[in-house]
């Protein structure tokens, strides 16, 4: 069985141009026999799970993702038990209930501050950084830089909605407040940031004490249109990397609640992670592992969502873009790792971050994920709305 397994995997591999012991930086060094029956029986979880057990290596993990993705290698394994079950759990719950908003928005970011602080830029952005009109990786620009790319990013999102100074702007998901301080530092806006994370709240608001005109408090989005002490509607509202928490049971309510707090001749800017094809599950291993109960929406799931809700004014794709953010990322982590590791980050600690980090530039890399900027309004822009880029 286990040789069976193995040309089993081999034959899937070789569409990618994968080999077994090759070689190649992209190429699979399998310590352990068992991985071949592993990854046929349990799919992405698998593979994921054997890589965090040592059971295989590969040089070059972004190369050897960006390869699978690109041959959807993913499509030639059969659907298991645990895949079958997701599909059906997904369709009878609302895994991003408002019971569940800790659990699906705050506790990615439960791992520890010192661990984002040695991976992200200064302002703690964990979003995908713009890095000009093109990604400029390896080039040698100074543009080149994570922080200087997600100051652009953030400087792009003020310029999208025409922020002015005095605005008063909500941010839906704000993380540490990095738009919330660059908002209020370079444009002069009023901000109020809501998040459902302690942890990053705690830290956001020590990251802003200098402002005054920031506020980050601890809120779930559902509450934002009915909470008393809440002067609605803002000039503009944003969302940066919050929407992949939301669910697709829960698209609409979130664009309705976003309306509500939008002023008539504002604008709101989603910013999030999108994928090719509209789905209901979520991926196992990253559910399991990183982002608990994430949904990545399509163009459909969120054109269906925002109609008679909002005008669509813009909808810009960098998704290129996260790829270059992620190797940043992983550069910052194994940089850093010699003072992270410890009792709290373990190896396989280790090994669970890279594959997550490099697997996710496969992705990207494949262009089967997207990163997307929607500019919305509610009755139109008049005159027609200019894009930014």
């Amino acid at each position: 069985m286990t040789q069976a397994a193995r040309r089993t995997a081999e034959r899937i591999l070789a569409e990618a141009d994968i080999r077994i012991g090759g070689d190649r930086p992209w190429d699979l060094q399998v310590h352990e026999p068992k991985f071949f029956a592993r990854v046929l029986a349990e799919g992405s979880l698998g593979f994921g799970e054997s890589y965090m057990d040592g059971w295989w290596d590969c040089e070059d993990l972004g190369g050897m993702t960006t390869r699978a993705f690109t041959a959807r290698l993913e499509q030639k394994v059969k659907l298991n038990a645990t895949t079958l079950f997701a599909v059906l759990h997904s369709r009878l719950t609302n895994r991003q209930k408002k019971s569940r908003a800790v659990e699906s928005g705050g506790m990615p970011y439960r791992f520890g501050d010192d661990l984002f602080e040695a991976m992200l830029d200064p302002r703690l952005c964990y979003s995908c950084a713009y890095f000009g009109n093109e990604s400029v990786a390896g080039s040698g620009d100074p543009r080149d830089d994570l922080a200087v790319a997600q100051e652009q990013k953030l400087d792009l999102i003020c310029r999208k909605v025409g922020l002015g100074a005095g605005d008063r702007v909500l941010d839906i998901g704000c993380g540490w407040g990095s738009f919330a301080g660059y908002a209020a530092e370079r444009y002069g806006a009023n901000v109020l940031g809501v998040n459902v994370s302690e942890d990053q709240l705690s830290l956001g608001r020590t990251k802003t004490a200098h402002l005054d005109n920031v506020e980050l408090r601890f809120m779930d989005y559902r509450d934002l249109a009915t909470a008393p002490d809440i002067e609605r509607p803002f000039d503009h509202v944003v969302s940066i990397g919050m929407f992949e928490h939301v669910g697709v049971k829960n698209y609409r309510d979130f664009f309705r609640v976003a309306a509500e707090c939008v002023a008539d001749d504002g604008l709101f800017l989603l910013h999030t992670i999108g994928r090719n094809h509209s789905v209901r599950t979520l991926e196992p291993w990253i559910d399991k592992y990183v982002f608990p109960n994430c949904q990545l929406p399509s163009a459909k799931q969120i054109s269906d969502a925002v109609e008679g809700i909002f005008v669509i004014e813009d909808w810009h794709n960098f998704g290129d873009h996260y790829a270059t953010t992620l190797e940043h990322w992983w550069r910052g982590f194994d940089a850093a790792w010699p003072q992270l590791k410890g009792p709290r980050y373990d190896e396989r600690f280790y090994r669970m971050w890279r594959f997550y980090l490099l697997g996710c530039v496969g992705r990207f890399r494949a262009r089967r994920n997207q990163l997307w900027h929607l500019v919305l309004s509610k009755r139109g822009v008049t005159g027609g709305y200019r894009s930014v880029r």
